[in-house]
């Protein structure tokens, strides 16, 4: 049996996490919430997107009057423990994505886990700046969930 192995650079693995001091169900809300409508960059520019949430439902960036870009599509939505999308996200170019949003009720709060998979040419730009963005959209949840 042959074994493929891909190059570094065509693979990408990130993986981050927090703790909310909220019900799994407010998480989860201000989840649905932060990427379907208060999505921005660390800078502070924002990002408008939509989400439609249920299986199948779109994930795109709304520049308006029927312009933008389509991220991906709802693959999987269990209320309130997971949120699963598959698409190239935010690169406009070959590669596949594949980013599970698990909440776990922990200690009086919720573990949110973002785990972000993807394979294709991804550009280093793209590859340095999802672990900021991921992390950035997260601490953004929490502050929509009181901050604690």
């Amino acid at each position: 049996m042959e074994t493929i192995t891909w190059p570094e650079r065509y693979l990408l693995h990130v993986e981050k996490e927090i703790f909310i001091q909220a019900p799994t169900s407010v998480t989860f809300e201000a989840l649905l919430e932060q990427i379907s409508s208060g999505l921005d960059r660390p800078d502070g520019t924002p990002v408008p997107t939509k989400l439609e949430p249920w299986p199948g439902g779109r994930w795109y960036r709304d520049l308006g009057q029927n312009t933008g870009h389509w991220w991906g599509h709802v693959q999987v939505i269990k209320p309130p423990t997971l949120l699963e999308l598959c698409g190239p996200m935010f690169m406009s170019y070959p590669v596949a994505s594949h980013v599970q949003f698990r909440l776990t009720e922990v200690g009086g709060g919720t573990r949110l886990v973002v785990v972000h998979r993807a394979m294709g040419e991804i550009l280093p730009e793209h590859r340095e700046g999802v672990t900021m963005g991921w992390q950035h959209i997260l601490s953004r949840v929490k502050g929509r969930c009181g901050g604690k």
